[in-house]
């Protein structure tokens, strides 16, 4: 296994594995696959130095991916906070993947200059939260109902990880 900055030439296969999450209805809030086209300019937002996007891959095929967004961009306030997102494959999950791209991504925080991770989760997203637990985050929020899947109402929980003191 390898992990390492994305490429463009990755877009397709992040937007791919993103895209098995949105089928699942459990994992994301987007009803609607993407299309590729569609994320170029949020993978642009992606500066390396800054907010990157990491992906894992065996034998050259990208297996999963974690990205470091801005939280409410523009509030400067907010600036050493960033939010954390990540997805795997349907069929490489449960194999330490997502352990392996939080590791990395929490251990870049203090040169990106982060000093709090956050992470938003459907409630019903027990891997995840399970996941986030283990590597540290704690429930810092929570906003019942703010979500609804075709009638199926849910709520987000937000976990936090204070990454420097």
């Amino acid at each position: 296994m390898k992990i390492r900055i994305a490429e463009v030439a990755d877009l397709p296969r992040i937007v791919e594995i993103y895209n098995q999450a949105v089928r699942s209805g459990r994992s994301t809030a987007d009803l609607i696959p993407v299309e590729v086209t569609a994320r170029q300019g949020w993978f642009d937002q992606h500066r390396p130095e800054k907010y990157p996007i990491v992906v894992i891959e065996n034998d050259q095929r990208v297996l999963g991916w974690c990205s470091l967004s801005a939280y409410r961009f523009g509030r400067a306030a907010l600036r050493y906070t960033a939010e954390i997102s990540y997805f795997i494959d349907q069929g490489h999950r449960r194999q330490g993947l997502a352990t392996a791209l939080l590791a990395r991504a929490i251990g870049c925080c203090p040169r990106l200059e982060i000093k709090n991770l956050l992470a938003i989760v459907l409630e019903w997203n027990q891997p995840s939260i399970g996941l986030l637990t283990r590597m540290g985050f704690q429930k810092w929020g929570f906003l019942p109902r703010v979500a609804d899947f075709n009638g199926q109402e849910c709520g987000h929980f937000y976990y936090g990880l204070r990454v420097s003191p």
